[in-house]
């Protein structure tokens, strides 16, 4: 195309930046593999031949619009707008999480806001998930995984449920007690609890099991048994009085949590400040990295 305008190879070479036995090269082979000569080469000037005219203006128009879409598409990728989908656990579903995607939100009116809650780990690229926020250790290889921080679990009881009842002093005791437990087989689950360099599991049975961290406290709280839940569930209620913690130089292992985004190159503005926001949020959902 640049040969045809220019009428010369080698202003063509120079306005695409390239040698000028490369553009003849890739104009020999396109005649060879068109089977027709497409320019007369003269010392002083390249003129088109009847079919190079024909193919010239065949040319044009698609590759126009191919430059405009192109020009459009890179007009829209620097700039903050769009659709942002987000993908959250069920225990996001709270204020902190709400208020801070509330104030995200209004600083970046011009980016639309999707956000998926659920448990279960839906497919970044099926769905068209831009950012999803995950807890535990990472499976999947075929995605991006910028950790955030990490969550911690107290072992924890309703006040009203130990009412005369013995208090457990090793982990080894709940056993002996009724559990709420998260994500159990058959109502019964095994607890990993840290205690320094000290480390145990503990079996544990309930007559209820649930795959949601916010209903694993909410039954604790109304008393149904022990439970190993998340401290941003129980921080208010142990302040109250209404839970107590139990075996309290145990926690539960670590369990990180990440932002979790299909690929590093080409992230839109969008994806890029939201996981800016992220990571300087100071969470009480958990302790930064």
């Amino acid at each position: 195309m640049k040969v045809a305008e220019f009428e010369s190879i080698s202003k063509a070479a120079r306005a695409l930046d390239m040698p000028v036995s490369t553009v003849s090269r890739k104009l020999a082979a396109l005649e060879s593999d068109l089977g027709v000569s497409l320019v007369r080469r003269t010392t002083r000037r390249v003129t088109l031949t009847s079919q190079g005219r024909n193919y010239f203006t065949q040319c044009v128009e698609p590759l126009t619009k191919l430059q405009e879409a192109e020009h459009v598409l890179t007009q829209t990728q620097s700039k903050l707008e769009g659709t942002l989908a987000i993908s959250v656990p069920m225990m996001l579903n709270q204020g902190p999480f709400i208020d801070f995607l509330s104030q995200f939100s209004k600083q970046h009116a011009a980016i639309r806001v999707d956000l998926y809650i659920t448990n279960a780990y839906l497919n970044l690229v099926a769905e068209n998930i831009d950012v999803a926020i995950r807890f535990g250790q990472m499976q999947d290889s075929s995605v991006v995984a910028a950790k955030l921080g990490t969550s911690v679990r107290y072992v924890v009881a309703a006040a009203d449920y130990m009412k005369g009842r013995k208090y457990p002093t090793e982990p080894d005791d709940l056993k002996a007690y009724e559990c709420v437990m998260f994500n159990a087989r058959n109502n019964e689950t095994d607890w990993d609890l840290v205690c320094g360099r000290k480390r145990v599991r503990v079996h544990v049975r309930g007559s209820i099991s649930s795959r949601d961290c916010q209903s694993v406290a909410a039954f604790v709280q109304r008393g149904h048994g022990i439970g190993l839940v998340e401290t941003a569930h129980v921080e208010e209620a142990l302040a109250r009085d209404s839970l107590v913690r139990l075996l309290p130089r145990w926690i539960s292992t670590e369990v990180p949590v990440f932002a979790v985004y299909p690929t590093r190159k080409f992230l839109p503005p969008r994806v890029n400040v939201f996981l800016a926001a992220l990571a300087a949020w100071k969470s009480s959902l958990w302790m930064s990295a």
